[in-house]
Protein backbone atom coordinates (compact mmCIF):
# COMPACT_ATOMS: atom_id res chain seq x y z
CA UNK A 1 0.00 0.00 0.00
CA UNK A 2 0.73 3.64 -0.74
CA UNK A 3 2.04 5.13 2.82
CA UNK A 4 0.25 8.51 1.63
CA UNK A 5 -2.93 6.86 1.03
CA UNK A 6 -2.66 6.05 4.70
CA UNK A 7 -2.81 9.20 5.98
CA UNK A 8 -4.89 10.56 2.96
CA UNK A 9 -2.45 12.55 1.64
CA UNK A 10 -2.35 11.81 -1.62
CA UNK A 11 -5.17 14.42 -2.05
CA UNK A 12 -3.28 17.15 -0.63
CA UNK A 13 -0.08 16.40 -2.96
CA UNK A 14 -2.40 16.99 -6.18
CA UNK A 15 -3.59 20.58 -4.90
CA UNK A 16 0.65 21.81 -4.79
CA UNK A 17 4.08 20.63 -4.67
CA UNK A 18 4.59 23.05 -2.30
CA UNK A 19 5.98 26.58 -2.29
CA UNK A 20 9.62 27.16 -2.16
CA UNK A 21 9.24 29.86 0.25
CA UNK A 22 8.10 27.34 2.81
CA UNK A 23 11.99 26.36 4.45
CA UNK A 24 12.27 23.16 6.28
CA UNK A 25 14.99 22.95 8.11
CA UNK A 26 16.19 18.99 7.40
CA UNK A 27 18.27 17.87 10.69
CA UNK A 28 19.58 14.75 10.06
CA UNK A 29 22.05 12.94 8.29
CA UNK A 30 24.22 14.55 5.12
CA UNK A 31 22.24 14.24 1.70
CA UNK A 32 23.37 12.73 -1.69
CA UNK A 33 23.14 15.49 -3.17
CA UNK A 34 24.45 13.79 -6.16
CA UNK A 35 21.08 11.71 -6.51
CA UNK A 36 19.45 12.07 -9.57
CA UNK A 37 16.15 12.07 -8.07
CA UNK A 38 16.89 15.11 -6.15
CA UNK A 39 18.57 16.82 -8.91
CA UNK A 40 15.26 19.56 -9.44
CA UNK A 41 15.10 19.45 -5.78
CA UNK A 42 16.05 23.26 -3.67
CA UNK A 43 18.42 22.32 -1.10
CA UNK A 44 20.45 24.51 0.71
CA UNK A 45 22.96 24.13 3.15
CA UNK A 46 23.15 25.23 6.47
CA UNK A 47 25.76 25.84 9.13
CA UNK A 48 29.28 24.87 9.32
CA UNK A 49 28.70 21.09 8.75
CA UNK A 50 29.37 19.35 5.12
CA UNK A 51 25.77 18.83 3.88
CA UNK A 52 26.82 16.38 1.15
CA UNK A 53 27.91 12.60 1.95
CA UNK A 54 32.13 11.62 2.18
CA UNK A 55 31.04 8.22 3.09
CA UNK A 56 28.20 7.17 1.53
CA UNK A 57 27.59 3.32 2.67
CA UNK A 58 27.80 4.65 6.44
CA UNK A 59 24.32 4.95 8.02
CA UNK A 60 24.06 8.80 8.58
CA UNK A 61 24.24 9.17 4.93
CA UNK A 62 21.82 6.54 4.51
CA UNK A 63 19.57 7.93 6.94
CA UNK A 64 19.58 11.75 5.55
CA UNK A 65 19.19 10.59 1.86
CA UNK A 66 16.38 8.70 3.01
CA UNK A 67 14.78 12.01 5.07
CA UNK A 68 15.30 14.15 2.22
CA UNK A 69 13.76 11.48 -0.61
CA UNK A 70 10.05 10.98 1.30
CA UNK A 71 10.01 15.24 0.97
CA UNK A 72 11.90 16.19 -1.83
CA UNK A 73 12.54 13.73 -4.49
CA UNK A 74 11.47 15.19 -7.70
CA UNK A 75 9.63 11.49 -8.89
CA UNK A 76 7.19 9.45 -6.77
CA UNK A 77 8.53 6.57 -8.73
CA UNK A 78 11.10 5.69 -5.85
CA UNK A 79 10.06 8.01 -2.92
CA UNK A 80 7.14 9.33 -1.87
CA UNK A 81 8.25 13.09 -2.66
CA UNK A 82 5.55 15.13 -0.69
CA UNK A 83 6.77 18.77 -1.14
CA UNK A 84 9.48 19.03 -3.67
CA UNK A 85 8.24 22.75 -4.67
CA UNK A 86 9.79 23.48 -1.17
CA UNK A 87 13.28 24.74 0.32
CA UNK A 88 15.25 21.78 1.71
CA UNK A 89 17.93 23.27 4.62
CA UNK A 90 20.01 20.52 5.19
CA UNK A 91 22.04 20.78 8.57
CA UNK A 92 23.56 17.75 9.30
CA UNK A 93 24.00 16.83 13.11
CA UNK A 94 25.49 13.07 12.67
CA UNK A 95 29.20 12.54 12.09
CA UNK A 96 28.73 11.64 8.26
CA UNK A 97 31.40 8.80 7.94
CA UNK A 98 30.13 7.04 11.62
CA UNK A 99 28.81 4.10 11.97
CA UNK A 100 25.96 4.99 13.46
CA UNK A 101 23.30 8.20 13.80
CA UNK A 102 23.69 10.05 17.21
CA UNK A 103 23.68 13.77 18.20
CA UNK A 104 24.19 15.57 21.34
CA UNK A 105 21.66 18.12 22.93
CA UNK A 106 23.85 20.68 22.40
CA UNK A 107 24.46 20.21 18.60
CA UNK A 108 21.13 19.66 18.16
CA UNK A 109 20.16 23.01 19.58
CA UNK A 110 22.80 24.66 17.69
CA UNK A 111 21.53 23.05 14.43
CA UNK A 112 17.52 24.75 15.28
CA UNK A 113 19.21 28.22 15.66
CA UNK A 114 20.95 27.71 12.73
CA UNK A 115 17.63 26.46 10.24
CA UNK A 116 15.80 29.40 11.96
CA UNK A 117 18.43 32.27 11.31
CA UNK A 118 18.23 30.87 7.35
CA UNK A 119 14.36 30.73 7.39
CA UNK A 120 12.97 27.47 8.24
CA UNK A 121 9.13 27.33 8.54
CA UNK A 122 9.30 23.55 9.42
CA UNK A 123 12.15 22.07 11.71
CA UNK A 124 12.57 18.13 10.93
CA UNK A 125 14.45 16.24 13.48
CA UNK A 126 14.54 12.61 13.37
CA UNK A 127 17.53 11.62 15.57
CA UNK A 128 18.53 9.77 18.19
CA UNK A 129 20.61 11.75 21.55
CA UNK A 130 23.26 11.06 23.53
CA UNK A 131 23.72 12.89 27.35
CA UNK A 132 22.25 13.73 29.74
CA UNK A 133 18.44 13.95 31.43
CA UNK A 134 16.01 15.92 30.32
CA UNK A 135 16.60 18.72 33.15
CA UNK A 136 20.10 18.77 32.16
CA UNK A 137 19.30 19.94 28.67
CA UNK A 138 18.78 23.64 29.09
CA UNK A 139 20.21 24.67 25.71
CA UNK A 140 17.75 22.43 23.76
CA UNK A 141 15.01 23.63 25.89
CA UNK A 142 15.86 27.07 24.94
CA UNK A 143 16.36 26.80 20.87
CA UNK A 144 12.12 24.83 21.26
CA UNK A 145 11.27 28.30 23.09
CA UNK A 146 13.04 29.96 20.22
CA UNK A 147 11.21 27.64 17.79
CA UNK A 148 7.47 28.08 19.39
CA UNK A 149 8.23 32.31 19.75
CA UNK A 150 9.28 32.63 16.03
CA UNK A 151 6.61 30.37 14.99
CA UNK A 152 8.72 27.65 13.49
CA UNK A 153 6.96 23.98 13.61
CA UNK A 154 8.84 21.43 14.72
CA UNK A 155 8.31 17.90 13.91
CA UNK A 156 10.36 15.05 15.71
CA UNK A 157 10.53 11.37 15.78
CA UNK A 158 8.75 9.49 18.53
CA UNK A 159 11.53 7.22 19.05
CA UNK A 160 12.14 3.13 18.22
CA UNK A 161 11.96 1.95 22.21
CA UNK A 162 8.98 0.08 21.80
CA UNK A 163 8.88 1.72 25.71
CA UNK A 164 6.80 4.52 27.43
CA UNK A 165 9.24 7.68 27.32
CA UNK A 166 9.86 10.96 26.87
CA UNK A 167 12.40 13.46 25.81
CA UNK A 168 13.12 17.37 25.96
CA UNK A 169 12.49 16.81 22.14
CA UNK A 170 9.22 14.88 22.80
CA UNK A 171 7.88 16.50 25.84
CA UNK A 172 8.36 19.85 25.05
CA UNK A 173 4.87 21.38 24.73
CA UNK A 174 5.39 22.97 20.99
CA UNK A 175 6.91 20.27 19.14
CA UNK A 176 4.53 17.67 17.28
CA UNK A 177 5.99 14.14 18.35
CA UNK A 178 5.25 11.82 15.60
CA UNK A 179 4.49 7.82 16.55
CA UNK A 180 4.78 5.26 14.23
CA UNK A 181 2.03 3.54 12.51
CA UNK A 182 1.83 0.18 10.17
CA UNK A 183 0.52 0.25 6.69
CA UNK A 184 -2.40 -0.88 8.08
CA UNK A 185 -3.30 1.97 10.39
CA UNK A 186 -2.38 -0.07 13.75
CA UNK A 187 0.08 1.50 16.15
CA UNK A 188 3.50 0.02 15.66
CA UNK A 189 5.20 -1.83 19.07
CA UNK A 190 8.70 -0.49 18.35
CA UNK A 191 7.39 2.58 18.60
CA UNK A 192 8.10 4.99 21.83
CA UNK A 193 4.67 6.45 23.31
CA UNK A 194 4.02 8.23 26.24
CA UNK A 195 2.01 11.10 27.56
CA UNK A 196 3.62 13.80 25.92
CA UNK A 197 3.52 12.01 22.29
CA UNK A 198 0.20 10.74 22.92
CA UNK A 199 -1.42 14.42 23.89
CA UNK A 200 0.23 16.52 21.41
CA UNK A 201 1.24 14.17 18.98
CA UNK A 202 0.27 11.61 15.70
CA UNK A 203 1.00 8.74 13.68
CA UNK A 204 2.42 8.39 10.48
CA UNK A 205 3.67 5.49 8.29
CA UNK A 206 6.72 4.02 9.92
CA UNK A 207 6.87 0.29 8.22
CA UNK A 208 8.10 -0.65 4.87
CA UNK A 209 8.73 2.89 3.80
CA UNK A 210 11.02 3.27 0.32
CA UNK A 211 12.65 6.21 -0.23
CA UNK A 212 16.36 6.99 -1.41
CA UNK A 213 19.30 5.57 -0.71
CA UNK A 214 22.94 6.96 -1.55
CA UNK A 215 24.65 6.38 -4.75
CA UNK A 216 21.07 6.72 -7.28
CA UNK A 217 19.36 3.86 -5.54
CA UNK A 218 16.38 3.29 -3.18
CA UNK A 219 15.31 0.97 -0.39
CA UNK A 220 12.92 0.59 1.95
CA UNK A 221 13.43 1.02 6.45
CA UNK A 222 11.37 1.17 9.10
CA UNK A 223 11.23 3.21 11.87
CA UNK A 224 9.93 6.60 13.42
CA UNK A 225 12.77 8.66 11.66
CA UNK A 226 10.49 8.01 8.50
CA UNK A 227 7.05 8.69 9.98
CA UNK A 228 8.33 12.30 11.02
CA UNK A 229 8.40 13.65 7.09
CA UNK A 230 5.19 12.23 6.74
CA UNK A 231 3.72 14.74 9.04
CA UNK A 232 6.53 18.06 8.40
CA UNK A 233 5.52 17.15 4.29
CA UNK A 234 1.69 17.71 5.02
CA UNK A 235 2.41 20.67 7.52
CA UNK A 236 4.95 22.09 4.06
CA UNK A 237 1.50 21.85 1.92
CA UNK A 238 -0.88 23.25 3.72
CA UNK A 239 1.19 26.24 4.79
CA UNK A 240 1.66 26.54 1.07
CA UNK A 241 -1.95 26.88 0.16
CA UNK A 242 -2.95 28.92 3.47
CA UNK A 243 0.28 31.12 3.72
CA UNK A 244 -1.25 33.69 5.82
CA UNK A 245 -2.46 31.04 8.50
CA UNK A 246 0.06 31.00 11.46
CA UNK A 247 2.25 28.52 12.47
CA UNK A 248 0.23 27.42 15.78
CA UNK A 249 -3.54 27.16 13.55
CA UNK A 250 -1.22 25.15 10.98
CA UNK A 251 -0.23 22.91 14.03
CA UNK A 252 -3.89 22.81 15.34
CA UNK A 253 -4.99 21.44 11.88
CA UNK A 254 -2.44 18.71 12.30
CA UNK A 255 -3.33 17.47 15.56
CA UNK A 256 -6.70 17.65 15.19
CA UNK A 257 -9.98 18.21 17.32
CA UNK A 258 -10.58 17.90 20.87
CA UNK A 259 -8.18 17.28 24.08
CA UNK A 260 -6.26 13.77 24.53
CA UNK A 261 -5.29 11.72 27.83
CA UNK A 262 -3.98 8.84 25.75
CA UNK A 263 -0.39 7.29 25.29
CA UNK A 264 -0.70 6.42 21.60
CA UNK A 265 -1.77 9.40 19.36
CA UNK A 266 -4.19 9.43 16.12
CA UNK A 267 -3.05 8.57 12.62
CA UNK A 268 -2.14 11.94 10.57
CA UNK A 269 -5.46 12.40 8.35
CA UNK A 270 -4.25 14.92 5.60
CA UNK A 271 -7.13 15.75 3.98
CA UNK A 272 -8.97 16.40 7.28
CA UNK A 273 -6.43 18.81 8.40
CA UNK A 274 -6.63 20.64 4.72
CA UNK A 275 -10.52 20.82 5.17
CA UNK A 276 -10.12 22.28 8.55
CA UNK A 277 -8.24 24.91 7.14
CA UNK A 278 -9.95 25.35 3.82
CA UNK A 279 -13.49 25.85 6.08
CA UNK A 280 -11.49 28.08 8.86
CA UNK A 281 -12.53 26.07 11.61
CA UNK A 282 -9.40 26.89 14.05
CA UNK A 283 -9.62 30.08 15.96
CA UNK A 284 -6.23 31.67 15.41
CA UNK A 285 -6.45 32.96 18.77
CA UNK A 286 -7.10 29.49 20.65
CA UNK A 287 -4.77 27.56 18.83
CA UNK A 288 -1.60 26.65 20.54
Amino acid sequence: MDPSRVVRLTELTARTVGAADIGIGLIDGPVDLDHPDLATARITAVGHRRAACRCPEQHPCLHGTFVAGILAAGTRERAPGICPGCTILTRPIFSDCAATGFTTPAEAATAIHECIDMGARILNVSSAMVGSPRSRQPELVAALNRSAQRGVLVVVAAGNGATLAATALTSHPWVVPVAGYSLSGEPLRQSTIGMSIGRRGVGAPARAITSLAPGGTSTTLDGTSFAAPFVTGTAALLWSLFPDEPAAVIRQALLGPGRRTTVVPPMLDAERAYQTLREGRIDARRAV
